[in-house]
């Protein structure tokens, strides 16, 4: 799910669990100039080039290398192309191409994820399940404002239900677009929700509205749009990922919310020639929507990770069989730890650091209501497909700032992307590291805080607040 992933990593969501289809790929029908050849199958490559190159060269330099581009982004240099020729990655280099897809052809499991989703048909009023915003005080910030029209939050995620009742009103289908070519593509099949309900949950915990039926969002009178970047196997492949940012930018989006990590590594080391690409592909369309006025929320992980120093990592490559690995310290996950990104962590309903949730000084902006399966009724009730259903993780976390963020942009509209970001962070109530974290009762200290109460490692600066968010 991202974060969903997954459950896997940032949604250790109630709502889906991880796995993976072992899906062939389509074989080329013709080689892409003399001297290619074409022994399948046909593989998406992500290529970075030097700053400034223009399109007519990309393009150029991919066809002589036997490929075919896809698209490229000429702010950014970063293209995506496909070849069938195994000899493409030699050709441009391994220092500035990448398939994520070959990695998945060798090592992917023939297991596909399931829906373990119960959904709650009951459209009446279910405002008084929703602890989370009663913990923000959103219910009070909306007596202020319930958000502007104005403010587009974009939701780079699995796909938005447009036609759910608390979701209809918000979702502008003239700004969503589907990326899973690492081209956008508008068409309405292209960015609605498959195999997976967790973009509609997201979205419902940012933007449900405020109708006196089933839920309300955080920010009931702004805009969405479904940015869809997982696929159907909830993988989300850098070149998606490249996609999402640019286009949000393209719109002149005010927030993405990110509730997903940068597949096929937990970790993308810059160390490592392919994820070097990666992250350098990432890290432009970030910083160069960021330079659009688009602020970044990204959920930090279920892995119970100190992401300041996480030692090893134990779940990647995440498209095939695990292999435990050193980590060190140019691995970051993405997109949380990137410089122009606010990283989330999750709290239960005390306000504790929720147990799967990955928490590091430096690497955590703020805090929000992710749950808890520990108790009863402890997980985020949102929008699915068809109705309700409760999921916890960080994946629930980053919308709650999200919609904190877009309740910011709201009132201050003359704010920048990193005025808002600055502002979520300032608004934040702040939280001290726990004197004891012995969530299980064992003795153990299950993960350790560092820093002061107004920054630490659990909390970041805190947690996001609706109400002072909107009070000027």
């Amino acid at each position: 799910m991202p974060l969903l992933h997954r459950a896997r990593a940032a949604a250790m969501t109630v709502l889906l669990a991880a796995g993976c289809l072992a899906v062939p790929l389509p074989v080329a029908a013709e080689p892409n100039a003399p001297g290619c050849i074409q022994p399948g199958p046909l593989l998406r490559y992500l290529v970075v080039f030097s700053q400034f190159t223009t399109a007519e060269a990309a393009d150029a330099e991919i066809t002589r290398a036997c490929g075919t581009p896809t698209v490229y982004y000429p702010e950014i240099g970063v293209a995506v192309a496909t070849s069938p020729d195994p000899g493409f990655l030699k050709a441009i280099g391994p220092q500035r191409a990448y398939s994520a897809q070959a990695e998945s052809v060798a090592k992917r499991s023939p297991k596909r994820k399931k829906d373990d989703t119960e959904l709650f048909r009951a459209s009446g009023q279910r405002s008084g399940e929703q602890w989370d915003m009663d913990l923000i005080n959103a219910p009070a910030a909306h007596e202020i404002t319930t958000g502007s029209r104005s403010v587009v939050v974009g939701v780079l995620d699995s796909g938005v239900d447009a036609r759910h009742p608390d979701l209809a009103d918000a979702l502008d289908p003239e700004l969503s677009a589907g990326c899973l070519t690492g081209r956008p593509d508008t068409s309405p099949g292209a960015w609605t929700p498959t195999t997976s309900a967790h973009g509609t949950h997201v979205a419902g915990t940012i933007a449900a509205a405020d109708d006196g039926r089933g839920i309300t969002g955080v920010a009931p009178g702004v805009r969405i749009a479904s940015v869809k970047v997982v696929d159907d196997e909830g993988f989300i492949y850098p070149e998606y990922a490249v996609c999402g940012f640019m286009w949000a930018a393209a719109q002149g989006m005010t927030i993405t919310n990110n509730s997903y990590f940068v597949d096929p590594y937990l970790f993308t080391c810059q160390s490592a020639p392919g994820q070097r690409v990666v992250y350098e592909a990432v890290r432009r369309a970030v910083d160069y929507a960021t330079s659009r006025n688009v602020l970044h929320v990204a959920a930090a992980g279920n892995n119970a990770a100190d992401l300041s120093r996480p030692g090893r990592d134990s779940v990647s490559p995440t498209n095939g069989d695990a292999q435990t690995r050193p980590v060190d310290p140019t691995c970051v996950v993405l997109p949380a730890q990137l410089k122009n990104v606010v990283g989330v962590s999750a709290v239960e309903a005390t306000k504790t650091k929720a147990g799967y949730s990955s928490y590091g000084l430096g690497a955590i902006d703020v805090t929000a209501p992710g749950g808890s399966t520990r108790t009863p009724g402890g997980c985020v009730l949102s929008t699915v497909p068809s109705g309700y259903d409760y999921s916890c993780g960080t994946s629930m976390a980053a919308p709650h700032a999200s919609g904190v963020a877009a309740l910011i942009a709201s009132v201050h509209p003359e704010a920048d992307a990193l005025s808002l970001g600055r502002m979520l962070n300032a608004q934040a109530d702040t939280l001290a590291c726990p004197a004891d974290y012995d969530l299980n009762g064992t003795g153990v200290q299950d993960a350790f805080c560092t820093g002061y109460s107004e920054y630490n490692s659990f909390y970041g600066h805190g947690l996001v607040d609706a109400l002072a968010a909107v009070k000027k």
